[in-house]
């Protein structure tokens, strides 16, 4: 039973508008992390080093308008790349809307507050470093697990 009500429990995501499934995003940042793969079981790691336009404070893009252009490797996420895209953190809005689950407690359309996903500790806000700042043979190094 759907605890939530709201666009998201009413339609499905490709009926979604734009600013519907731009308001969907929690703004974590962790979609925007570097992840490593591992070569031998495919296994997907997640580092605490943020992308390039990453604002490590606000977790949020620097340049959303124009960041494929930027970051040519940019995935942008829409409803019909949702199943190509497993990397996508077990917290994530799209992925639990596109998985049939509620949108957590915490989700800034539940709170109705921006700064929900940060208070409730479910951000990488604070906590990561920008790959500017690190050399791309320390990776290994920099793994970390936010499932929480």
């Amino acid at each position: 039973m759907t605890k939530n009500t709201g666009f998201w429990t009413n339609k499905p995501m490709t009926e979604f508008s734009h600013e519907e499934w731009e308001s969907l995003c929690d703004g974590c940042g962790k979609c925007c992390l570097i992840k490593l793969e591992d070569v031998d079981s495919g296994e997907i790691h997640y580092t605490d080093v943020g992308c390039t336009l990453l604002d490590g404070k606000t977790c949020l893009c620097r340049d959303y308008a124009n960041r494929k252009q930027i970051v040519p490797d940019c995935v942008i996420l829409t409803p019909d790349r949702l199943e190509q895209i497993p990397w996508m953190p077990q917290s994530c809005s799209y992925r639990l809307i596109y998985e049939g689950k509620d949108l957590p407690d915490w989700h800034p359309l539940i709170t109705s507050d921006p700064n929900s996903t940060h208070q409730a500790g479910q951000s990488v806000a604070g906590q990561i470093i920008s790959e500017d700042d690190i050399d791309e043979d320390d990776l290994p190094t920099h793994i970390k697990d936010w499932n929480r």
